[in-house]
Order: structure tokens, then C-alpha cells, then sequence
């Protein structure tokens, strides 16, 4: 089953998934923010974009909450 996201959210969603397997943990949005270098407004549309089109799962309100809804072979390469 293929995801339909855009090649931009595939990469957020590639990023969440190699920060979390790496680090233990999910990414913050001051993380996503120096890895993509865009601005603090635009990474948390990109996660509530993300979270209402159910690629992604979050508590609002605390810290580290992100988890994927996507399997690792629904992913696109980190590029």
C-alpha cells in the first residue's frame, strides 16, 4: 500500500523515522527545524498537516510525542 504524500512530507516523515531509530526518541520541532532549516511556523504546519492527513500521531501539548502511522517500507529514503 503506497502512502499519498507529497515528496516534502515524505521527507519529514523519512526524518521522524531515522531521528526516532537513532536517538531513541521522537524529534522535537526545534530538530526537524535545524535539519530542514525552515522557519519554527512552518514545521509545525508540516506536523499538523501531517497529523490530520493520519501520516503521524501526536499528543498535543507534550514534548516527543510524534509517532509514525506508516510502516518503514511506506517511506521514502532520507535524502
Amino acid at each position: 500500500m503506497a502512502a499519498n504524500y507529497t515528496t516534502l512530507q515524505g521527507q519529514y516523515l523519512a526524518f521522524i523515522y531515522y531521528y526516532t531509530k537513532i536517538t531513541g526518541h521522537a524529534p522535537s520541532e526545534a530538530d526537524i527545524q535545524r535539519y530542514f532549516e525552515v522557519s519554527p511556523a512552518s514545521v509545525h504546519q508540516m506536523i499538523l498537516t501531517l497529523e490530520r492527513r493520519g501520516f503521524i500521531n501526536r499528543i498535543p501539548g507534550r514534548a516527543r510525542t510524534i509517532k509514525l502511522s506508516l510502516t518503514r517500507a511506506q517511506l521514502p529514503d532520507l535524502e
